[in-house]
């Protein structure tokens, strides 16, 4: 079949053939017709996450899908051929820059029928990142200050709408020309990102979701009530991560260094660092889904391209602005 794979680090995403997928008994067979495109995708192809994704190459891209069910495996019990689907596979078994890909049925959900293939191929992975980060870890409540930084991309245009569902007052970063855009999402605050410093403008805020890293991390620190939290998605991992992820010690070790500094300065602050990398999971997509069906979350997606033009699209998520999420369409 079909599929755009990479060879080596920092080098080109290419069409080749590859076998056709496995098929376990727990597994899915999913003939793919959406996936979408993510910044993790272009982290994983340029190396930023070999240590903590340690993926052996050649690899076969892409963590969102949607699409039709060709064939389950003897033990699957809640999917059948012909059911529309969608999942963010689990690490280790991503690939979804492909025609068909076999994926853990405990990975899997149906796809919200109010949506298209292309909308519910945008979704997984920004909604459970979202869901993990501000219902999950942030425990959201009513009339708490969430700041969302990036509010016009994939996790934000999701994020906000979540938080504000959640209850909150939801502040977020965006450039001039999203700021209505962000605000219909649900943004009561929106800090131009060029022309306004956010550490300025705002103060006691229960929680950050951050997605830009850096000094943008250490700035959002100052802007949290004491007790507050940041999560972030674009790193540095920290020693409970690594816990998590049954990293060997070196490994470990080498993770808590990296994340010393922020952690050091949160601390003095009075508040907490928290590193968030979504796993994938059904039953949460299951909860997403319903909220998508009430007409809670609506999936913001910002530009299709054909299967054919998959690599094209990732150079264009690296080096463009995409407001919510790029798509790969195969119908």
């Amino acid at each position: 079949m079909r599929a755009f794979v990479f060879d080596k680090y920092k080098g080109p995403l290419q069409e080749t053939d590859v076998s056709e997928p496995a098929v376990g008994e727990h597994d899915v067979l999913v003939r793919v017709q959406a996936a979408g495109l993510n910044q993790l995708d272009e982290k994983i192809r340029t190396g930023e996450f070999k240590q903590i994704l340690p993926y052996k190459l050649p690899l076969i891209l892409g963590h969102d899908l949607a699409g039709t069910v060709v064939r389950v495996g003897a033990k699957v019990q809640g999917f059948e051929p012909g059911d529309e689907v969608y999942a963010r596979p689990r690490d280790g078994r991503i690939g979804t820059f492909a025609e068909r890909i076999a994926v853990d049925e405990a990975d899997l959900a149906l796809k919200p029928a109010s949506i298209s293939l292309e909308q519910a191929g945008s979704l997984p992975l920004v909604a459970l990142t979202a869901w993990q980060a501000l219902v999950e870890r942030g425990k959201v409540q009513p009339g708490q200050k969430v700041l969302i930084h990036a509010g016009a991309g994939g996790v934000g245009t999701i994020a906000i709408q979540l938080a504000k569902h959640l209850g909150a007052h939801v502040a977020t970063t965006a450039s001039a020309a999203n700021a209505d855009f962000v605000r219909e999402l649900g943004a009561d605050t929106v800090i131009d990102y060029r022309s306004q410093d956010f550490e300025e403008l705002l103060d006691g805020y229960d929680l950050v979701l951050d997605s830009l890293g850096g000094q943008n991390l250490e700035k959002s620190l100052r802007v949290l009530r004491p007790g507050g939290k940041a999560i972030g998605i674009s790193g540095p991992p920290d020693p409970a991560f690594a816990r998590e992820a049954g990293l060997n010690p070196v490994l470990r070790l080498a993770i808590t260094a990296l994340s010393a500094t922020i952690r050091r300065q949160a601390k003095k602050l009075g508040v907490t660092y928290e590193f968030l990398l979504m796993r994938a999971s059904g039953d949460q997509l299951r909860q997403i889904t319903a909220l998508v069906e009430k007409g809670t979350l609506r999936p913001v997606v910002g530009k299709t391209f054909s299967f054919d033009q998959t690599a094209q699209a990732l150079d264009a998520l690296a080096h463009g602005k995409v407001r919510g999420k790029a798509v790969i369409t195969n119908p």
